[in-house]
């Protein structure tokens, strides 16, 4: 029997506007998927009706993926691929298996020798490098930063030392609940002239990309709780 394949299909960042953001291809392809292995089954049967408005719910399987799946259950997650069928990875935002359980998925599936398929879809690490105006030549994703408020900062000021020596730029981010805590930290510890980009709501019609230094942050700053938000620190090309 020929197995089947994992498909990695991106989902908005956030927005309602499926149309300006997936391509056909996908939504095509992910009709045609009755296997899903998501973060949450409500957002993922909500996002599938957007991309098509007759997608049979009912007659698809549903395997939650997040921090507490025991990672012994994705070998069972994978099992409908060994009977031929296809899976798709939907991640809450963006594309699956970047920041996000998905990863562990893939690793999984090349162990077994399944065949992994990523598809086009909204990146916002990719979308902010994009829009900052720093070097895209040299760059780091460091994910989520420290919790605890100290090692947060100890962070921050490693991340611009990088910038600063090798003009390399770092990209970071954080919960949605947690980002004036970032702001308030980037602004208040690290030097006036660093440059600093901010992409909150990417792909959305209250869409923000500015980059600044962080003196001129600290008068024009907005309000990001809420907001799904990438940061970057780096310099001009």
């Amino acid at each position: 029997m020929t197995k089947g394949s994992l498909y990695m299909v991106p989902t908005t960042l956030g927005g309602e506007n499926v149309e300006s953001v997936i391509p056909n291809d996908v939504k095509e392809q992910t009709s045609q998927l009755r296997y899903f292995i998501v973060e949450n089954i409500k957002t993922a049967r909500r996002y599938l009706r957007k991309l098509d408005k007759s997608f049979p719910i009912d007659d698809s399987t549903f395997f939650v993926l997040n921090k507490r799946t025991d990672p012994g259950e994705i070998y069972y997650f994978l099992k409908p691929i060994e009977e031929g069928h296809d899976i798709g990875v939907i991640s809450e935002a963006g594309c699956p298996g970047v920041a996000d359980p998905g990863a562990a998925v893939v690793s999984i599936a090349h162990s077994k020798n399944i065949a992994v398929k990523p598809m086009v879809g909204p990146s916002s690490i990719l979308l902010a490098l994009m829009g900052s105006g720093f070097s895209g030549q040299e760059f780091t994703f460091h994910g989520y930063l420290p919790k605890d408020r100290k090692d947060r900062i100890n962070k921050l000021k490693k991340l611009e030392a990088d910038a600063f020596r090798n003009g390399s730029t770092q990209l970071f981010m954080d919960t949605p609940f947690r980002n004036m805590n970032v702001l308030d930290d980037l602004l208040n510890e690290l030097s006036d002239q660093t440059l600093i980009c901010i992409g909150s709501n990417l792909t959305m019609e209250t869409e923000s990309i500015i980059t600044m230094t962080v003196k001129d942050w600290r008068t024009n700053a907005y309000d990001l709780a809420k907001k799904p938000t990438i940061f970057a620190i780096g310099r001009r090309q």
